[in-house]
């Protein structure tokens, strides 16, 4: 039996914690992402060579007697926070309601889906410039019934009324701009939470998005690092020549009395945000993709100049697939191919399984790794896209002997 197996992402937008593991237990408990770990030397071995051990059998990582006074005695040497323990489930994000919000929902009896579906509406809110229902989800669930590692993509397409040659035209030194709706496309999330609460939901609907509108409604502080990007963005913003099409809702909603936006402490309220969320609560993600807040969208789109039509927001649709995965030192790790770069944490850990890494924060473990990214992401620029429209070589790339040759190079 293997000594844990891990679901490891990296998503455009999460919409729950970045990394779960599978447990013997109720399904979805959060733990920790994978991290290339310990061992000895650091030579890279043949693919027939045996595999160095993660670290020597009946050591503990955990206890440091190098350190003293002032520094953490126990846990990782790399680690900033202590360890988080729980009796019946755990909620993790880097804000406190959006944190308390899971916590609430996993009390009231609600699952580890529900839990993540109103953490991700409240930070839409407490940390607009990471998250919202602006953006994509992608999910990796552990299912008890099936006894698997489930995905979830809900990745929006381009409009289908934006041609490749307005495209190519918008385009600066070869790249998309990074502002401007040239670059908007259907938003994944809400479909996404209607697909997830189906199947594996058990609280009702309109209960997830309670905290979410209560935050919006009454308002919330913002944290210093919120508001720096914020201002920093309304900045962009105002910028002439900068591509957007349009400023005044951005500044209307964020850039409270000076225009400039909150400063840290600030109280932010969002009360469009709260109406958005209530027609969701009361209307499913339908009403989202197909009522009215589709047609305020098609209008918006049509009066500035965009391409995003009602037509394309109908047509979403999330949905399930199936992950990929590979084993790194006994350790199961699962990931996401379709449209993300999920892929490359797998390839990444196949080539660093080729060495002895010696101590995770060695200057040549931080080479071997680093080296093991730009290869994977080489790959990643090369042979990633959307499997509805090129063919990727997936198993090849995730294969034992691929990185053995990709090791190689290093």
């Amino acid at each position: 039996m293997r000594r844990r197996d891990f679901i490891a992402a990296i998503p455009a937008a999460a919409i729950a914690a970045p990394a779960l593991a599978q447990g013997t237990q109720s399904a979805g408990k959060v733990g920790q992402q994978g991290a290339p770990a310990a061992g000895q030397g650091g030579a890279p071995q043949s693919a027939a060579a045996p595999l160095p051990q993660r670290w020597a059998t009946g050591e503990d990582r955990f206890v440091r007697p190098d350190v003293h006074a002032g520094d953490r005695p126990v846990g990782a040497s790399f680690a900033s926070r202590t360890a988080v323990y729980g009796l019946s489930g755990a909620a993790g994000t880097a804000h406190p309601l959006a944190t308390q919000a899971g916590i609430d929902i996993l009390k009231a009896g609600g699952s580890a889906v529900d839990a993540a579906i109103a953490i991700n509406a409240c930070l839409g809110l407490l940390e607009p410039t990471s998250s919202g229902i602006g953006g994509d989800a992608y999910a990796m669930i552990w299912d008890p019934k099936a006894s698997k590692v489930v995905g979830m993509a809900s990745s929006g397409a381009s409009p289908r009324g934006l041609d490749l040659a307005t495209v190519r035209a918008r385009a600066k030194n070869g790249a998309l701009p990074a502002l401007g709706a040239v670059t908007v496309s259907v938003p994944g999330a809400v479909a996404s939470w209607g697909l997830m609460h189906a199947r594996y939901g058990k609280l009702p609907w309109k209960a997830l998005f309670e905290p979410a509108i209560r935050h919006a409604e009454e308002g919330a502080p913002v944290p210093d690092i919120v508001a720096y990007y914020i201002r920093r963005s309304l900045a962009a913003f105002r910028r002439p020549g900068n591509g957007i099409e349009e400023v005044a809702n951005a500044l209307r909603t964020y850039g409270l009395a000076d225009g400039k936006g909150p400063a840290a402490g600030q109280v932010f309220r969002n009360p469009d945000l709260a109406r958005t969320y209530r027609a969701i609560a009361a209307g499913g993600a339908k009403a989202f993709y197909e009522g009215d807040l589709a047609r305020a969208m098609d209008r918006y789109f049509k009066r500035i100049g965009g391409w995003l039509r009602y037509e394309d927001l109908a047509a979403h649709k999330a949905e399930w697939i199936e992950p990929h995965r590979t084993d790194y030192r006994g350790t199961t790790v699962h990931a996401l191919a379709a449209n993300t770069q999920g892929l490359a944490t797998l390839q990444m850990l196949n080539i660093l399984e080729r060495f002895d890494l010696g101590g995770f924060l060695s200057p040549r473990s931080i080479h071997l790794q680093a080296e093991a990214k730009r290869l994977a992401y080489e790959d990643r620029a090369r042979y990633y896209a959307d499997p509805r429209f090129a063919s990727v070589p997936v198993e090849w790339l995730i294969s034992k002997e691929y990185a053995a040759e990709r090791a190689k190079l290093i």
